[in-house]
């Protein structure tokens, strides 16, 4: 089943890239399996926020969690290399990649529904706390539980294409055997203190200190407005892109 999954998410990205009234491209998708029943899903109301959901509370026969990682080409992450500016292209990435994962979702539920498995995912408009700039279902961690692989000090995930690209995930009833998680760290600030670019890259300087995600809101709604004939463009990108692991995992190995 685990492979038909796959086949699913792969051929939805692969029609997609074929539409030529989209302008991304995206590179062969990242997918694994997560254990609803993980305990580290119940650590998400102290690590991500005090209202993170359970699986349970998106299905409650919850068995397992399928998430997946659409990497961008390269030249869509190389477009928003350098400078103080959102660039076009990356703008319209984060919002075709928007429908992309919607349309994914879509078919993932679909197959699964028809195959007799239940199976869900969390409404977007029950997601974000705009009061506190938290999700209540971080496609983030959630990721990182599935072992798609582990955070960098810019807050993302770092996988093994990168972190330049988009996080989706739906819930289902039908068990499948959990991805083995990543046992060493792809971030090189986290491996030997090799790097830092994205801390240097962020111009408000958000992740000095942590992360002030408030800072780094700011930014976002001006680049919304900036690209407001796109649509909902609310994105940046500048801690992703130009570092050793905007498209590759830099690290040698797992040991």
């Amino acid at each position: 089943m685990k492979s038909d999954i796959e086949k699913v998410i792969h051929d939805a990205v692969r029609e997609f890239n074929k539409n030529e009234d989209i302008s991304t491209r995206w590179k062969k998708p990242l997918v694994a399996f997560a254990d609803a029943a993980d305990p580290m899903f119940k650590m998400l109301k102290q690590v991500a926020d005090p209202d993170h959901y359970e699986p349970f509370d998106i299905d409650p026969d919850a068995k397992s969690v399928i998430a997946y990682f659409l990497p961008f080409e390269n030249w869509v992450v190389d477009s928003n290399a350098g400078g103080t500016e959102c660039s076009r292209e990356w703008a319209m990435a984060y919002i075709e990649t928007n429908i992309l994962i919607s349309e994914i979702n879509d078919r993932l539920i679909k197959f699964l529904n028809d195959s007799g498995w239940r199976t869900g995912k969390l409404p977007k408009e029950l997601n974000m706390n705009y009061d506190t700039l938290k999700s209540v279902w971080s496609n983030r961690h959630v990721s990182y539980i599935a072992g798609l692989g582990t955070f960098g000090i810019n807050n993302m995930l770092i996988t093994e294409n990168g972190c330049c690209g988009r996080l989706g995930n739906v819930v289902t009833s039908l068990h499948l055997d959990p991805t083995k998680r990543p046992d060493r760290e792809y971030c090189l600030k986290k491996l030997d203190d090799s790097c830092g670019i994205c801390v240097d890259n962020c111009m408000v300087g958000a992740l000095d200190n942590g992360f002030d995600r408030f800072g780094c809101n700011e930014v976002l709604k001006v680049n919304a407005t900036g690209f407001g004939e796109l649509g909902e463009a609310k994105c940046c990108g500048k801690c992703l892109t130009g570092l050793p692991c905007s498209t590759i995992k830099p690290v040698a190995q797992s040991v």
